[in-house]
């Protein structure tokens, strides 16, 4: 755990109650997610820039230097946990690309139930839109295609928001990022998910491809930036339409993340020049959004939530490892042949198999191999009735990556090492700064927003179903 000597000069609490300014309604709550971003980098960043855009947020934030997102840390279960405040059993999303037990695979006529699930940028239509051909099927509902929205589980933010006629937007990476409209299918108003691409960060730099070239990525999270504004301003993404400023509305941008599996950090743990780079970029798109809320008269009754999805592994860059994830295959498949159903592998490995009476077995040969695939443990499921829970989850050793032979990346996410988990989390209003050094998830984000928005947070699923809490620092008795 990175635990932080704190620098700002800020008031370090585990619990203080929002000042009386700050318990008005917010009428509108942006959420950012700056992809990779650790709650260190947040620290360090503030510290060595005193002037910069988070710095000034930081003077009026509850800045928690303790927060971490639920394993797997990957894109998927990190923003669905931030909007519906679920973890992965619960949301059924382990990551973007898994398996599912029950479901049929696409384009079949559902007479083999077992499937991989894509919901990356493999469903992609090339035109923006999401092919349907590429989709799994549900044997159990007359082989209907299975949408990303209809695979999880849960409701969410922009859910709730929307049965109570509150408009919302949210851009995002890929055309899959359609599952944040929820069971309704219909929870985001404004949805814009332009193509990012494939991860390219580990086969080349200054690519021709998004993410193998800082710059390019650069470009696309500006574009992004902008379509946000745009919102603010009372148009759509697309600067066109006039539509009213949404009540709810955020973006992820992949700058950081980007630089951060491109180069990296030295030896001391710090940010390399382009990795610097990326974090000015972030909040000089940051300065851009502060000052349309001021030039639109929001900033007063918007309430703005920083954070990530997830972070990047390993920091200490003398740690990094690369094991090519043929031999992890190879090793499952000489220690019970035929029966790996389904392998997601980055900083982490999730295996699910054909029988799970073949978990045991295939535990004990892989940790018999311990140091040469990498492993540090693995957690074994055992018999359980969810159709998605992987069968072994290998938690890697620090630094290691699995990946192709001649992958050159500096870090990747999707484990759960602290360097995946730990993120930077802030909620900018206007009562004094202060830091808060308790614990805390970022499930916990998504009933926050209800709180802000005054809406009910019975309504969220996972707070009916777990009481996933508020953040501390926000509850107030003025809010329902």
């Amino acid at each position: 755990m990175h635990r932080l000597a704190l620098s700002f000069s800020l008031l370090a609490a585990s619990w203080w109650p929002l000042s009386a300014a700050a318990t008005e309604p917010y009428t509108h709550v942006v959420l950012i997610s700056v992809d990779g971003l650790h709650a260190q980098d947040l620290q360090g960043w503030i510290t060595a820039h005193p002037d910069s855009q988070l710095a000034q947020w930081s003077h009026h934030a509850r800045l928690y230097s303790e927060a971490y997102t639920p394993g797997p840390a990957d894109s998927f279960p990190g923003l669905e946990a931030l909007i519906s405040g679920a973890d992965p059993q619960l949301s059924g999303l382990w990551y973007d690309v898994s398996w599912d037990r029950r479901l049929s695979p696409p384009a079949s006529s559902c007479q083999v139930r077992g499937t991989t699930v894509r919901l990356d940028e493999s469903l992609d239509d090339h035109q923006g839109h999401i092919d349907a051909q590429r989709l799994p099927r549900d044997p159990d509902h007359g082989c209907q295609v299975v949408w990303p929205h209809q695979y999880v589980r849960v409701n969410n933010v922009f859910s709730v928001a929307h049965q109570h006629h509150l408009r919302t937007a949210w851009m995002d990476k890929h055309p899959a990022y359609e599952f944040v409209q929820g069971p309704s299918g219909d929870a985001v108003d404004d949805l814009w998910t332009p193509e990012i691409g494939a991860n390219f960060e580990g086969v080349a730099q200054n690519d021709n491809r998004i993410t193998g070239s800082l710059a390019q990525t650069e470009a696309y999270d500006q574009g992004k930036m902008r379509a946000l504004r745009f919102e603010l301003q009372g148009r759509g993404h697309d600067g066109h339409q006039v539509a009213p400023v949404p009540a709810l509305l955020g973006l992820n941008l992949q700058s950081v993340s980007v630089a951060q599996k491109l180069f990296g950090y030295d030896v001391a743990q710090q940010p390399t020049p382009p990795l610097q780079q990326a974090l000015a970029f972030c909040d000089a798109q940051l300065q851009q959004l502060q000052a349309t809320l001021t030039a639109e008269h929001l900033d007063a009754h918007t309430l703005i939530i920083l954070t990530a999805k997830h972070g990047n592994s390993p920091i200490r860059s003398d740690r990094l490892r690369h094991i090519d994830v043929a031999q992890l295959r190879a090793a499952i498949a000489a220690a019970v042949p035929g029966a790996l159903a389904h392998l997601t592998a980055d900083d982490v490995a999730l295996i699910w198999l054909h029988q799970a009476a073949d978990a045991h077995r295939l535990r004990q040969a892989l940790l018999a191999q311990a140091d040469a695939l990498g492993i540090a443990r693995i957690i074994e499921h055992g018999t359980t009735p969810d159709t998605r829970t992987p069968d072994l989850i290998v938690i890697t050793q620090p630094g290691v990556i699995y990946g192709s032979a001649t992958t050159k990346k500096k870090a990747e996410h999707g484990g759960y090492a602290d360097d995946d988990r730990h993120v930077a989390l802030m909620l900018v209003d206007h009562a004094p700064g202060q830091v808060i050094t308790s614990r805390v998830s970022t499930r916990q984000v998504a009933p926050s927003i209800l709180q802000a928005l005054q809406l009910p947070l019975a309504e969220l699923d996972a707070w009916a179903r777990e009481h996933v809490p508020v953040l501390p620092a926000t509850e107030t008795s003025a809010r329902p």
